[in-house]
């Protein structure tokens, strides 16, 4: 059986018409004949939306029991065993009722698929795991109902719902989205302009990616390696070399000249890893391009040209920036380079060749150290200079019994051992006076630098040529196998360093630990300043008991940044050595930043918070206290105003009103001084057993509330303090009695449940939206409120942290036919 395919439909926000948008497709297929049925839809009481489910086949929901309350869900089994065409399915990232057959409401879908169904169906940007936490930075609400991003990107076709923010509010205003008593609050939260701009951005960008892998799909699957200029990306070559800074730079400019234009700098390691590019170089470029916004890769090749070519043809690029050449006229002429070729075989990429500094110092660079150390270029040199003689001697001996050709061999052998082991420069000392003594001695005419037969000269010839070819091979292959040595040490060590980093609690100090480890020091420290003159202050240190305070107090300084600088102590650091350290150094800058970052961050975030709790506290309490202080004074004025003569009735009714209004007062005080110790983790608890047959009422005997209360005879008692949880319930009964309609009252019932206790507090109010279930408890917030009178909004608040201080949780839920269920788990006693 083939599998059914799936159709997304995606908005940025609720409200921008996914649901509308399927239900259309889903009309647009049954009037072309397609069995289309409707599995679930959530009309949410929206007119339009309702009016579209009219033809259309809906299935039965099916009944969950949980806790006591009926729930309803799609009826998988259902719609499997009708086997339609077509299934429409809202809310894909729905979290199901326990005992519902799958966790999540995008399993449901994937049997769907399964059976053959196609589906189609909704989601918000908010809801893809990928983006939750980015979404509840915008917009300060947690989304516990997440799909995974691979669900949706399997997807056959995903279509964006849009909408602009403006236009989206306006639907807000009219009443098209939420009820009438919601809108205020959601206009003035979720809803804002800001956080609808955000999410539609993000939407945008998560589907552009898509588009991006698809189209990547589709053109391997043809085979089109022709570069498609859907979006400009500009590809930067670094070599490791001092230039790699202004080639980033150059390359971010021609970027930004084009909106939304993709930076890529690239590294060919070459196939022999013995490139020789510096390491440290590469580590502070790819913090420069990730600075700019952006990506740092490494490709393997042989060929560097090709492998840049094939990168940035894999990529998509359009455009490709280089360095101009660092080598010199000569070596220009007998090989075209790197820029050369990549600009030949580029076809439809256009290339940059940027000059900078570095390429008019090629005839400055110091030579690289042969691949022989001193003690064998000695050895080679004594050999040749002690060989020559002694060979010369004895094939003298035998003048008479020997040709030229075996005498030539003879001193291609010195040279040839010599090469072996000196290198190049005693093979070539060989050569020259090989061939020297070769013509005085035993060339005809002999005791003269002349060669009388022209096989003479082409035998001396060749002798020079194969000495010198036999050292160079000999010095190539030496220095290559140096540089193996050093490639695959440095490659080993920074792959520890890797490691021990990434699995460490404090990435700096692991870091130059692992350089003290490596280079056997003594003690590591990293320095910072804030500019030149000030003093250096230790920013992680090492190994001894006194770190370095300043440069000088170390053998070796290893400059980072400006004012940043690695001062290594126990000995003298080695010059092959350094560029490994300095590695390591651009490493520790790396660190050293991001935990400066982090610590601003958690400043800042700490700050934001106290801040946020000031301004919200002064906003409520500025009234909040206002008003019964207010009603208090003018009840107790007038009593003892000599100008007025009241009533007894009218004097009881001035005294209760006082009374009503220092009680509301001490309320308040009481929960502000609760939640600032909360806060301060000095609040005291009494724990002990509790009985709710007692409590429950006593809670409602201190509203004066007529509420149902429903607590089985079997129930356990909680392990909680008694004035505590009357407060809790209190405030729980509080907020439900205010938003209950009239002639239908809040309820109260308990029940036991895996070691625990469930009390809930049932109202049939207006109910909360789930991306408020969160923000609900945060102090100082009246969701939905019109009014300052109704308090500080510091009763759910107190509450959650009331309950979570005795081992508990407080968590709302929808209530079945409307309004809202606030839950308050504790232990047994």
């Amino acid at each position: 059986m083939a599998r059914g395919t799936l159709r997304v439909y995606l908005g940025a926000a609720p409200g921008v018409g996914k649901t509308y948008k399927m239900l259309e497709e889903g009309r647009r297929r049954l009037e072309r004949g397609t069995d289309v049925v409707v599995g679930f839809v959530e009309t949410h009481a929206r007119p339009a939306t309702a009016a579209m489910l009219d033809g259309l086949e809906v299935l039965p929901r099916k009944d969950v029991a949980y806790r006591g309350s009926t729930f309803t869900e799609m009826d998988v089994d259902a719609v499997v065993a009708r086997r339609p065409e077509v299934a429409l399915v809202d809310e894909l990232a729905h979290t199901n009722i326990p005992g519902s057959g799958h966790e999540k409401r995008w399993q449901d879908i994937e049997r769907l698929l399964d059976a053959g169904i196609d589906v189609l169906t909704t989601v918000n940007v908010q809801h893809l795991e990928s983006l939750n936490d980015v979404v509840e930075g915008i917009t300060g609400v947690p989304q516990r109902e997440t799909v995974p991003d691979a669900v949706v990107r399997r997807a056959e076709q995903i279509e964006l719902v849009d909408m602009t923010p403006e236009a989206l509010r306006r639907r807000m205003a009219h009443g098209n989205i939420y009820k009438p008593e919601k809108i205020d609050a959601a206009l003035g939260n979720y809803f804002r302009v800001g956080n609808l701009t955000a999410l539609r951005e993000l939407a945008l960008l998560w589907l552009a990616d898509k588009v991006d892998d698809q189209l990547d799909q589709y053109r391997a699957d043809h085979g089109i390696d022709k570069k498609w200029e859907t979006r400009e990306r500009v590809v930067v070559a670094l070599t490791g070399g001092p230039e790699g800074d202004t080639l980033i730079r150059r390359a971010a400019r021609v970027a930004a000249r084009t909106k939304a234009a993709d930076l890529l700098a690239v590294h060919i390691v070459r196939g022999d890893g013995l490139a020789g590019a510096d390491p440290a170089n590469l580590t502070r470029q790819r913090l420069l391009v990730e600075s700019l916004g952006g990506t740092y890769h490494q490709v393997l090749g042989a060929d560097v040209p090709k492998a840049l070519l094939d990168f940035a043809r894999g990529v998509n690029a359009t455009q490709l920036v280089l360095g101009a050449s660092r080598r010199g006229r000569l070596a220009q002429i007998l090989s075209p380079g790197v820029g050369v070729t990549t600009t030949a075989e580029s076809g439809a990429i256009d290339v940059h060749l940027v000059t900078h500094e570095e390429a008019r110092r090629f005839a400055f660079r110091a030579r690289r150290p042969g691949g022989l150390d001193l003690r064998r270029r000695l050895a080679g040199l004594l050999l040749a200079v002690a060989g020559l003689p002694l060979l010369t001697l004895v094939l003298a001996q035998f003048r008479e019994d020997m040709v030229l050709p075996s005498e030539i061999l003879a001193y291609l052998v010195l040279a040839v051992a010599a090469a072996l082991v000196g290198g190049l420069l005693p093979a070539l000392l060989c050569a020259i006076g090989g061939f020297l003594l070769l013509n005085w001695f035993f060339t005809p005419p002999v005791n003269r630098f002349t060669i009388a037969e022209r096989e003479n000269v082409f035998a001396l010839v060749a002798f020079v040529f194969v000495s010198v070819a036999v050292a160079t091979v000999v010095d190539r292959a030496a220095r290559r196998a140096r540089d193996a040595a050093r490639a695959s040490a440095e490659a080993q060590t920074l792959s520890t360093l890797a490691g021990s980093v990434l699995h460490g609690d404090n990435p700096l100090e692991a870091l130059l630990e692992r350089v003290r480890e490596s280079f056997g020091l003594t003690c590591v420290t990293l320095l910072e300043r804030d500019a030149e003159p000030a003093p250096w202050r230790v920013a992680a240190s090492v190994g001894g008991d006194v770190p370095c305070m300043s440069p000088a107090e170390g053998e070796t300084e290893v400059p980072v940044e400006e004012n940043v600088a690695l001062v290594l102590r126990g000995h003298a650091l080695p010059a092959e050595a350094r560029r490994l350290v300095e590695a390591f150094a651009a490493h520790a800058a790396i660190a050293l930043r991001q935990r400066r970052l982090s610590e601003q961050a958690a400043a800042a975030g700490t700050l934001a918070e106290v801040d946020q709790l000031r301004t919200a506290l002064l906003s409520a309490v500025s009234h909040d206290l206002r008003t019964p202080l207010a009603s208090a004074k003018a009840a107790v004025g007038s009593l003892r105003s000599p100008d007025v003569h009241f009533s007894d009735e009218d004097q009881a009714e001035l005294l209760a009103t006082a009374e009503e209004s220092l009680d509301k007062l001490t309320r308040l005080v009481e929960n502000l001084l609760d939640m600032s110790r909360l806060q301060a983790g000095a609040l005291a608890l009494a724990l002990e057993p509790v009985d709710l047959a007692d409590a429950l009422p006593r809670a409602a005997d201190d509203l004066d509330a007529a509420v149902p209360i429903s607590v089985p005879p079997e129930l356990p008692p909680v392990r909680a303090d008694p004035a505590l949880l009357e407060r809790i319930l209190v405030n729980l009964l509080a907020n439900a009695l205010r938003y209950s309609p009239p002639g239908r009252p809040p309820a109260l019932g308990a029940s036991a449940h895996a070691g625990r206790v469930e009390i809930r507090v049932v109202d049939h109010g207006p109910g909360l939206p789930a991306a408020d279930h969160d923000r609900v408890f945060q102090p100082f917030q009246r969701l939905g409120d019109r009014d300052n009178s109704t308090g500080v909004g510091l009763g759910l608040a107190l509450s959650r942290g009331l309950a979570e201080a005795m081992g508990g949780t407080l968590t709302p839920e929808p209530t079945p036919g409307g309004g809202l269920t606030m839950t308050l788990t504790l232990p047994r006693a």
